[in-house]
């Protein structure tokens, strides 16, 4: 191959020559930015400079005001003390870049940003213990930006401690980067005075979250909750690992959910349907409803998987989280592995399933059904909701699969085996707080998916789930606030309503008046009368079944069929009628549940067993140490709230501490 010295001479000569000509430009354009520069503010040989930051920053100002972009050099240090012997601050476009063996291969080449820049400040350590300038040299080989773009440069740009905190703040919180952005921009007065990026508060936040993950998946999430056990001495947690020492499941409640377990724990939901983390583990949590009608969280759980003994370990571990309390009821779609847990762990706890959860498999097995027979939905519903008799479900099951051709439906007849557990006919004297579907935990997945994304990793979960947790306080706060501060008056003016004003919250009360409204649709005829014992028939407006209602007026007692009260604990309709006809103007205080009244949270916490003489020391002083520290939980839990509760709550403990001290 022959080369033509003479092009290679030529061209070498060019680029010397653009090289000179770029370096008289530079000068030319130097001066001119010089002549709008104080000359305290421009480099000089001989200017003295106490460390070797001073030096960096004052040369990094004068960068900003010219319009590039600075680094660190070449240094040398001091093989004693290890102190920086000379530093040299050169321009960003310093150098050439070397040419990499894979140039040929890559496709899309990274835009060139070294021109071979001679723009530099050298400093070196002076004998009297400063950092004297020896060295300046300010022509530039490449054009400069003009002042409105200097920000632009990366050596510019430095995100302060203070701007630190917000972006961190804004991330817990769930803010988007380019958002807070848009916060601090305008802030800050525009983005030139911001003094970054929005890809250096990325890239901020992408560096801490790898700091986070260098501790480790099991020991990042240990130290958190641990963390959180310091926070808060009452704060539960569990783990399980496999023989690999991996996190397989994980349970965790602090002291206000033991508290709202402890006042409204006796109707519990439970499912995981929602995965919505960066392991897709299924994440469950047991919720139930307050006095306020609002959904409370009890305990939260992150699973591995969703087999029986899985359920097995969650169900043992939530009850030695709440003191060994069990749920009377617990709502829960219909999951095989789960019910074997729940007869295994709680078979004293009454089961229900989810009725919501059962229309959506009726839609699936049966759509050919609802499609051609739009009566078939009425029956099926009437099956699950009307009926008061077990004998009357029964008829009514078998004359439907007669009507609609499915005695011979398998899925029905599965369906059929559970009855007890769906049809309310079976269920309606067990309490069940008016619940009949898992709703509850569906709606606050739903509410989940505004603070966590299924991008997070588990730590990260853990973090952004609080906010889900201090969103729900916060709305229980203001509910207890509006009950505290108000009285709602009542859709009529009738004197069994004013007195549920001050009994009910809002919600209840007005359940109640939907209840008492409902009586007027009721014909009532008497059917039999013995004594102080009246028995009441009541036949729905259109309807071509009846409710009884057998009232004791010696001791104002009713008893109704349809089973409300023993299910909801909210007098039904159906008494409300016998008892307007009989003038009761106030409802009796048995039928009054204080888990709806406006003094849900108030009183003594109780015990959760009896702690008896004969039983074994050890197990006496762990019950009595249980039942003491769950009394401790709610006091600290109600006293924190103000500064007031704060007083009154140490000034007793100093004075139970003093009666302790003479026992």
């Amino acid at each position: 191959m022959n080369i033509d010295t003479d092009d290679m001479e030529g061209q070498s000569n060019n680029q010397s020559n653009k090289y000179q000509e770029a370096t008289i430009d530079g000068a030319v354009k130097i001066k001119q930015i010089h002549s709008s520069i104080p000359n305290e503010e421009i480099p000089n040989v001989s200017m003295e400079f106490e460390t070797e930051e001073q030096a960096y920053n004052f040369y990094n100002v004068y960068a900003y005001k010219v319009g590039f972009s600075i680094r660190r050099s070449k240094g040398h240090k001091d093989n004693k003390d290890g102190k920086v012997k000379d530093r040299t601050f050169c321009c960003s476009c310093e150098g050439f870049r070397k040419k990499d063996k894979r140039y040929d291969n890559v496709k899309c080449h990274r835009a060139e940003t070294r021109f071979d820049c001679l723009a530099r400040m050298k400093i070196k350590f002076h004998q009297f213990g400063n950092y004297q300038v020896v060295e300046f040299y300010a022509e530039h080989t490449h054009m400069t930006s003009s002042p409105s773009k200097s920000h632009l440069h990366r050596s510019q740009r430095r995100i302060t401690p203070a701007q630190a905190s917000e972006i961190e703040l804004a991330e817990i919180s769930g803010i988007a980067p380019k958002a807070s952005m848009e916060l601090m921009i305008r802030r800050a007065g525009g983005h030139a005075n911001l003094g970054f990026l929005l890809d250096d508060c990325r890239n901020y936040i992408r560096t801490k979250r790898t700091i986070q993950m260098r501790v480790g998946y099991t020991g990042g999430v240990l130290e958190y909750l641990q963390q959180m056990k310091s926070k808060d001495p009452s704060f539960f947690y569990a783990l399980q690992v496999d023989k690999d020492d991996l996190l397989t499941n994980i349970f965790w409640a602090d002291a206000r959910m033991m508290a709202s377990y402890h006042n409204f724990g006796d109707v519990v939901c439970f499912d995981t349907t929602y995965r919505k983390n960066h392991d897709c583990r299924p994440f469950s949590m047991f919720v139930g409803v307050n006095h306020n009608k609002q959904t409370t969280i009890f305990g939260v759980a992150l699973l591995y998987d969703e087999t029986t003994a899985t359920f097995m370990w969650l169900f043992d571990t939530f009850v030695a989280a709440m003191s060994g309390k069990k749920p009377k009821t617990i709502l829960t779609d219909q999951d095989a592995a789960m019910a074997k847990a729940l007869r295994s762990q709680w078979p004293e706890t009454y089961h229900h399933l989810c009725i919501w959860h059962m229309y959506q498999n009726a839609a699936k097995h049966l759509s050919s059904v609802f499609e051609r027979f739009r009566e078939f939905a009425t029956d099926f519903r009437n099956c699950i909701y009307e009926y008061d008799e077990e004998c009357e479900f029964i008829e009514a099951w078998g004359n439907m699969l007669g009507k609609y051709n499915l005695e011979n439906n398998d899925w029905l007849a599965k369906q059929f085996e559970l009855k007890e557990k769906w049809a309310l006919v079976y269920g309606r004297e067990t309490f069940c707080a008016n619940m009949t579907t898992t709703q509850r935990s569906e709606s606050i997945n739903n509410v989940l998916k505004k603070f966590v994304s299924y991008q997070h990793t588990l730590l990260r979960f853990f973090k952004h789930f609080e906010r889900l947790i201090d969103d729900r306080r916060y709305e229980e706060l203001k509910a207890d606030f509006r009950v505290s501060q108000r009285n709602l008056a009542p859709s009529l003016s009738i004197e069994i309503l004013n007195h549920e004003t001050y009994v009910y919250t809002p919600p209840v009360l007005r359940m109640f008046e939907v209840a008492f409204s409902k009586a007027y649709n009721y014909a009532m005829g008497l059917c039999n009368e013995l004594g102080a014992v009246a028995e009441y028939k009541l036949t729905p407006n259109g309807k071509y079944f009846h409710h009884t209602v057998k009232y004791d007026s010696s001791i104002n007692v009713a008893i109704c069929s349809c089973k409300k009260f023993e299910f909801a604990r909210i007098l039904c309709s159906h008494i409300l009628k016998v008892f307007s006809f009989r003038n009761v103007v106030k409802i009796p205080s048995q039928y009054i549940l204080k888990r709806w009244t406006k003094h849900a949270k108030m009183g003594a916490t109780g015990s959760t067993s009896e702690i008896k003489q004969g039983d074994d020391p050890k197990a006496c002083l762990a019950m009595r140490y249980q039942d003491l520290s769950r009394s401790y939980t709610h006091i600290v839990t109600r006293a924190s709230t103000t500064e007031k509760a704060y007083k009154v709550a140490r000034d007793g403990f100093k004075r139970l501490w003093m009666m302790l001290m003479h026992v």
